[in-house]
């Protein structure tokens, strides 16, 4: 696969954080841990590999402050490094639904652009990495893992829900079934502290 080394990767990710510091880099390194864990479980997936895309996800956001065009910098970005699957990473990660108008939040691009993505998400199909990041980006908060149905809501309170909704929800938890039924196990088996991010748990010493 074309991507970069995990040293490398790093170094994209602090730089970018650099540039445009946000809960978006602690958001990505979530991501990276999630699908590390479920990639070392699941067959024919990469651990390191699903870590170094996870982390990169959303290395778009090194641009500037963005809702959706982000998925646009990451890609081109990536590409120019000459780290295609990486680049692919960027653009599919948002859509478990492969329709442009089935996002969270407001465009920013060009109607040229648009035209791209949906150019792009037409003459791909999904594989396992696809799918993963998806679902692992549906899962992540910037202090850990949760439960999708979480971010479901924490998502959709700032941005609204539209026509799309509901199938990009059934989207995601479709992906979550997939996974759990050929690894035989709950994804959240695998993530610490969901618990705990789920209900925001806070374990106060006993005073004596």
């Amino acid at each position: 696969m074309k991507i970069p080394s995990l040293g490398e990767a790093n170094s994209m990710l602090l730089e970018a954080g650099k540039r445009n510091p946000g809960p978006w880099v602690g958001h990505s390194l979530s991501a990276a841990k999630a699908a590390q864990a479920i990639a070392s479980h699941y067959p024919g997936l990469h651990p390191e590999t699903a870590f170094i895309l996870g982390l990169l996800h959303d290395i778009g956001f090194r641009a500037g402050v963005s809702i959706m065009h982000h998925v646009l910098d990451g890609d081109h970005f990536l590409v120019q490094q000459g780290y295609e699957d990486a680049a692919r990473i960027c653009i599919t990660h948002s859509y478990p639904v492969k329709n442009i108008y089935a996002i969270e939040g407001q465009w920013e691009c060009t109607a040229e652009e648009l035209d791209f993505i949906q150019d792009y998400l037409n003459k791909i199909e999904f594989n396992e990495y696809d799918r993963l990041i998806q679902l692992c980006d549906a899962i992540a908060l910037p202090e850990g893992y949760c439960l999708m149905e979480k971010r479901f809501v924490e998502v959709a309170l700032p941005h609204g829900v539209n026509e799309y909704t509901l199938q990009r929800w059934k989207a995601y938890m479709q992906i979550q079934n997939d996974f759990e039924k050929i690894m035989g196990k709950s994804i959240y088996n695998l993530l610490p502290g969901v618990e705990d991010n789920t209900f925001r748990i806070k374990i106060h010493p006993v005073e004596e």
